[in-house]
Order: C-alpha cells, then structure tokens, then sequence
C-alpha cells in the first residue's frame, strides 16, 4: 500500500507540475514509428533522453526548472513506453536517435540534448548522426567507462516483475540512490521490454559510430556518490575528447538517479552551461 500512495503521489504531483508549466502532448512520426513526447516552455529546446527501461515522465520537475530559465523542453519516450511505438528488436541506437531527431525536427531545433544514463549513449547518437540538428550534449550521470557487473544486474533485478520489494530497494539503494525515501517511486515505472530492446540495441551498435558524439560542446554532469562514476573517472570524458570542448560539473550528495534525487540543482547546472550556448 505504502508504494502504491507513493507512486499515485508522485503522479499527481507530477501531473500537476507539468499543468502548471502549460505542458502539451505531442506526436511526431520517425517513418513508420510514432514517438510521443510532451513539451513546455518557450526558448531554446532542450530534448531529455530517459535512462534505461523509464520513461521520461520522472524529469518533470526538472524540466519546470528548465521552463523557468528560459528553455522550451521536449520529454520524448522511447518505443515501447507511452504513445511512442515501433520496432524493438534488431535495432540499434541509430533507430533511436532518429527517433529522437524527429522531435527536435518537429519542435523547430537544434537542441541540447541531454541523455541519463543510458540516455547519454542515445543523445552521442543523434548528435553524431545529425549534427545540424545539436547545438550541445549534456551527459546526465553518464557511467564510467566500466563499472562493476554488480551494478548491471541490479538494473536487470529490480526490472524483474518477480523480485520482491526489498529486493527492488536494495537494488535502488546500490546502484541508483543514497536514501530509501527518494528511492520509493522508483520501485514501479520500469518497461523490462524496454531495457531487454534497449540492451540488445548497445549490442548492435558500432561503439565508434556515436562514442565521440560528434563535435558538439559537452556538459559531462556527474552525481557525486555514483558508483557507475567513481572519483577516479571525474575527468575520463575530458581527458579523450578534450578540456575546449567537455565540461566537468558534479553536483554532491546525488547518486546515478541524479536528475530524480537533485531535480533543481541539475536543472540550473544544464541551464547555466547552456546559457553559454545558445544565450550569446
């Protein structure tokens, strides 16, 4: 019962913020395939990638804040969440960009791109494959280079419909948060086609196709208790892409669920960055 109030909790409020901000529903088409997405806000678009078998409807808050500052911002869901459909196996993360450049088309662009975790692998992706179309990256909590296999199959436990409650929360508790109470929403919203679509599509994608994301300027936004993103890996991006182009900002006491825990600090950290953008 206490997850189910926390879960209708959290869609209410998130319902009521995205009515407070004028938020609309959209479609666009990517040839045969429908990707759904909301947008608010007037000024420079910002397009926000969820992480790894979510939906974006978790990053309202931030895209309040995003609102706020002065960006317009489209939250697109993948295939296989909400009204976004379409082939979800032998694909790969070119059929996602394109999914997701179709809105940036639709919404006038270029855009920030702004990637969670998985997410960061889709928006080097679009920004690789059409560069016209980006004007910046964000990599929102982005892992490592490598990180420990535990991480990875606490992702593949806590999607499992069979997996307890605790089980979940400790699953969340070592890879996603610092505190069980931000942790409880995200007990429910998990698509495991989603993710078992969205691994099978890393397999299937030529790393260096999207790795260098194109020639795009970089915000590398780190969670500061990440364990997909240890201390050792601050500056990893940096180091192989280059200090005139990757910025490194890290935003303490946020764990690999960095846009959910600290919604407002990662809102003002990508605004503050982008502003120097595309606010000249």
């Amino acid at each position: 019962m206490k997850t189910i109030l926390a879960a209708m909790g959290l869609t209410l409020a998130l319902t009521g913020a995205a009515m407070a901000a004028g938020m609309q529903e959209k479609t666009v088409m990517n040839g045969d395939h429908q990707v759904g997405y909301s947008v608010r806000g007037d000024g420079p678009l910002v397009v926000m990638i969820a992480s790894t078998g979510r939906g974006s409807a978790e990053f309202a808050p931030l895209a309040d804040r995003l609102a706020e500052r002065g960006y317009k911002v489209a939250l697109p869901e993948p295939r296989g969440i909400g009204q976004s459909n379409g082939k979800m196996e032998d694909v790969s993360f070119h059929d996602f960009g394109d999914d997701f450049a179709a809105v940036i088309e639709q919404e006038g662009g270029p855009a920030i791109v702004a990637g969670h975790a998985y997410g960061q692998w889709i928006a080097k992706t679009v920004a690789a494959d059409h560069p016209d179309l980006v004007s910046g990256v964000v990599l929102l909590a982005g892992g490592a280079k490598s990180w420990p296999p535990e991480l990875s199959d606490a992702i593949t436990m806590i999607n499992d419909p069979n997996s307890t409650r605790d089980q979940k929360m400790q699953g969340l508790m070592l890879a996603f948060f610092t505190d069980e109470e931000t942790a409880e929403p995200w007990l429910e919203g998990w698509h495991q086609d989603v993710t078992q679509s969205q691994r099978a599509a890393r397999k299937q994608t030529d790393r260096d196709s999207y790795w260098s994301g194109g020639t795009a300027p970089i915000l590398d936004l780190q969670g500061g208790s990440d364990p997909f993103r240890p201390e050792e890996s601050r500056n990893e991006v940096r180091d192989e892409l280059g200090a005139d182009r990757v910025t490194v900002v890290v935003i303490d006491g946020a764990s690999h669920a960095l846009p959910a825990a600290k919604p407002v600090e990662t809102a003002d950290a990508i605004a503050d960055w982008a502003d120097g953008i595309v606010k000249q």
